[in-house]
């Protein structure tokens, strides 16, 4: 390891956007890497966002996404979710309306979203980005599943103001890697420009992440435990009094509790090892983001809160 990688004499950037043009079959050209997906988003700011222009966010999601457009004097603007029965949804017509009022300058698309667990259907990326054909388009899908392969290059082919954003940090869980990964339109190419690195990547970084591409079966069977696991979740917590458990299409559930109980619940966990996320944001502040682990894991949690309700 005491040289840097020489792949770029084979023409490609690293030996992951190789393997990535490969699985996804797209051009290795169109490949971005990045010091984990929030690396790739703050250069998609960056890149296309100036002082005192307009970055379209979802009402609901990740602090991260209220910060970044401050960092280079820019000015959030947000677009509404809706919040169903048992799920959250993208309110398509809402989204449009805002973006036809306030004419962002980016627009972030996050699907699954967080914290709230749903994903964009792709008849409505269709619908959506027929409207929005004039501004970058960042989908941020951190917590994509691998069965989602074959859409990138349909969205590639179709719409070339798009970013999609991805990981190694959730699926394949390597966030120390801090790999992250995006395919980016031909109308961006300023951002491929942008993110080059001559020098090339973490070489121990980009072996274990070919690695976890290597191992399609373990990770599908790590998502089939994980669809179960919610099930429970569904189940177990959604008969409690007053919980509501949101369906979800990510790695975590987010659960709605009673706001009274909220303190002591987080103090009946905290006295049992459990370290839950209890939310505390304008619009989600009786809510606990749960994190799937494994199967016992999951067990503990469920029974720990059960307890607490008797």
């Amino acid at each position: 390891m005491s040289f840097y990688t020489r792949v770029h004499t084979r023409g490609v950037k690293s030996i992951i956007t190789e393997r990535l043009a490969k699985e996804f079959a797209v051009p290795e050209s169109g490949i971005l890497l990045g010091y984990g997906a929030e690396d790739l988003l703050k250069q998609a700011v960056a890149c296309f966002l100036g002082a005192g222009e307009k970055l379209m966010i979802p009402s609901y999601s990740w602090w991260y996404y209220k910060e970044i457009a401050s960092e280079v004097g820019g000015v959030n603007i947000e677009y509404p979710l809706i919040k169903g029965k048992d799920t959250f949804s993208y309110d398509i017509d809402g989204m449009m309306k805002v973006y036809e009022r306030e004419r962002p300058r980016v627009v972030f698309i996050s699907s699954p979203n967080n914290p709230t667990g749903n994903a964009m259907s792709p008849e409505e990326m269709d619908d959506l980005l027929r409207v929005l054909k004039d501004v970058p388009v960042v989908f941020d899908e951190a917590y994509w599943y691998n069965s989602q392969r074959l859409q990138v290059r349909r969205l590639l082919e179709e719409y070339p103001n798009i970013l999609i954003v991805r990981t190694f940090s959730k699926y394949y869980a390597l966030a120390g890697l801090r790999i992250g990964f995006a395919f980016v339109g031909e109308g961006l190419k300023k951002l491929e420009k942008m993110s080059h690195r001559y020098l090339g990547f973490n070489r121990l970084s980009e072996e274990v992440a070919v690695a976890a591409l290597d191992s399609p079966d373990y990770y599908a069977r790590v998502a089939d435990q994980m669809r179960c696991d919610k099930e429970l979740y569904y189940r177990d917590l959604g008969s409690l009094p007053g919980c509501t458990v949101y369906r979800s299409e990510a790695n975590f559930i987010l659960v709605e509790i009673p706001n009274a109980i909220k303190s002591p619940l987080k103090d009946h966990c905290m006295k049992r090892g459990i370290v839950l996320k209890f939310m505390d944001e304008p619009l989600l502040n009786s809510h606990i983001r749960i994190t799937l682990g494994t199967g016992e894991q999951n067990r503990l949690v469920i029974n720990a809160i059960q307890e607490f309700f008797g």
